[in-house]
Parts: C-alpha cells; sequence; structure tokens
C-alpha cells in the first residue's frame, strides 16, 4: 500500500471517528428531549429532560439536588458545543481531549454509583478511549483545523 493511500485512510478513519463522537452526543441530547420517544420506551433511555435529570443526580449524589437541573443543563450545553466542534473539524484536539475527559468521568461515574455492567456494555469507555485517539492526531483534510493549517502556510509562503 503507497503512503498516500495509508494517509487517505488515516484521515477518512480520523474523520469517521469525529463523526462518529459528534453523532453520539447528538443521539443522547435528542433522547433527553424525548426524540427517540418518550420513558420507558424500549431503546429510550430517558425520554425527557426532566428523567434526565433525576439520572444525573443519581450519577452526582456529591451534589446537592437544588444543582441537578444546573448540572442536567451544562452537560447538556457541553455535549452539544462538542459536537458541534467535532462534526466542524474545530479545534478537534481540544473537543477530543475534552469529549474523552467527560466520557471517562461519565463511564466512572456510571461503574460507581449504577455498575459496571451498564457501562462497559453502552461502550462509554471504548468512545472515551477513541476521543483520547483523536486528540492524539493530525486533522484530517475534511476539517476546518486542516483548512486553517493549510491557509496559514499559504499565507506564509505567499509573504515570505
Amino acid at each position: 500500500m503507497r503512503n498516500q493511500d495509508r494517509a487517505l485512510g488515516r484521515e477518512a478513519a480520523t474523520a469517521f471517528l469525529r463523526a462518529a463522537l459528534a453523532v453520539t452526543f447528538l443521539s443522547s441530547v435528542a433522547d433527553r428531549f424525548g426524540l427517540w420517544g418518550p420513558p420507558l420506551t424500549p431503546g429510550v433511555a430517558w425520554g425527557s429532560f426532566p428523567t434526565f435529570t433525576d439520572y444525573a443526580a443519581r450519577l452526582n449524589p456529591w451534589s446537592p439536588p437544588l444543582f441537578a437541573p444546573t448540572l442536567a443543563w451544562t452537560v447538556t450545553t457541553v455535549e452539544v458545543s462538542l459536537a458541534v466542534a467535532l462534526l466542524a473539524g474545530y479545534w478537534t484536539r481540544f473537543a477530543a481531549l475534552a469529549s474523552g475527559c467527560l466520557l471517562l468521568v461519565h463511564a466512572l461515574e456510571m461503574a460507581v454509583f449504577i455498575g459496571a455492567k451498564p457501562a462497559l456494555d453502552a461502550s462509554i469507555f471504548v468512545a472515551a478511549s477513541g476521543a483520547f485517539v483523536l486528540a492524539s492526531v493530525s486533522p484530517d483534510r475534511w476539517s476546518v483545523d486542516d483548512r486553517r493549517i493549510r491557509l496559514r502556510r499559504w499565507l506564509a509562503e505567499g509573504i515570505g
């Protein structure tokens, strides 16, 4: 296999990983707002934001109950922001690192307060690992980051 083919394969895998992480976050957020169905529907984790808020409180027993809605909204806002950044490939290393940390914390909370099996069954540790790998690779050609690097290089060559 030629180096150029390997590079294209690596870039395609990187773009796919960015998209997969982003869609995973967006799917989780959609579930919180009932877009996958109401609570107790098969395959639906929460089905409503109040149900998600109760879940967030369960995973964070150290937090006063009064802060559960704030925590739920904060996590939701962070997940949407990370998803948008990952889809665009904008600040990919930061977004991937933040995603990995968020997913790892969530997986550990699940393992401690619900049990290891649900965290393992949901592949959250795998998603966190993928995010950390994404943080360590160069931007793919379909990302905003790559376009910024190319533009900066082009400007430097044109000016110099």
